[in-house]
């Protein structure tokens, strides 16, 4: 029977430079184009508070009594609050993800633009993004995101079954396979050659769709 064979994997990144398209992706999350809609007439004062409490979210802090104050001080329903809570949330949350020098401020105001955000919450927007605040937003998105572990080896080896409960799988090959992920923990599985040849298909068809993407210049990183 043949050893197991390795192959090692490591980390990549990627950047995404949004040229033309939104920085927040093809499709705009509806949480944010709700928001926009709930910003019309919207006092500039009253706007501020509640991105305050927005930023005190991010920052893995209880904003709770924040949101009751305002509630109870301004004429924002519950429903209203509820809607630009969420989108400014997930606004500002995508926009922190992305470094500065691929996300620049002035195509992130642009974005802003196109949705119809009034010029006065962009620019209140793109102080939390881009200002003295950032790297403690940055911190706590670091503290408070979900890491799945990654492979960090992976060995397989081809058996055939000899004996078997299973007419049709006697003599017939598969693939074993042990993965090694990042957090220690080990996996072994079989996968039957068919299964192999379609997981090896998929593959090769995703790096061609990203190669794809990466010679467009919406996504090529320039200074």
């Amino acid at each position: 029977m043949a050893s197991f064979r390795s192959v090692h994997t490591h980390p990549s990144s990627s950047m995404v430079n949004n040229d033309r398209a939104s920085y927040l992706g093809a499709r705009i999350p509806p949480e944010v184009e709700a928001m926009v809609k709930h910003l019309k007439d919207l006092d500039i004062d009253v706007f501020r508070k509640i991105l305050k409490a927005v930023v005190g979210a991010l920052e893995g802090k209880n904003s709770r009594e924040a949101l009751k104050v305002i509630q109870q001080t301004t004429s924002v329903s519950e429903e209203q609050l509820g809607y630009i809570i969420s989108g400014a949330y997930t606004l500002l949350r995508v926009a922190l993800r992305l470094p500065v020098s691929t996300l620049k401020q002035e195509v992130f105001k642009e974005d802003l633009k196109d949705l119809r955000i009034p010029d006065d919450f962009i620019a209140d927007f793109a102080n939390i993004v881009y200002g003295n605040r950032r790297p403690i937003l940055e911190d706590a998105a670091l503290k408070q995101g979900i890491r799945l572990p990654t492979v960090e080896d992976l060995r397989w080896r081809v058996d055939v079954a000899i004996s078997t409960s299973s007419l049709s799988r006697a003599l017939q090959p598969s693939i074993l396979m042990q993965m090694k992920l990042s957090n220690g923990e080990s996996h072994r599985f079989e996968v039957p050659v068919a299964k192999f040849q379609e997981l090896r298909y998929n593959v090769a068809l995703i790096l061609k769709e990203i190669n794809d993407l990466e010679k467009k210049s919406i996504l090529k990183i320039q200074d």
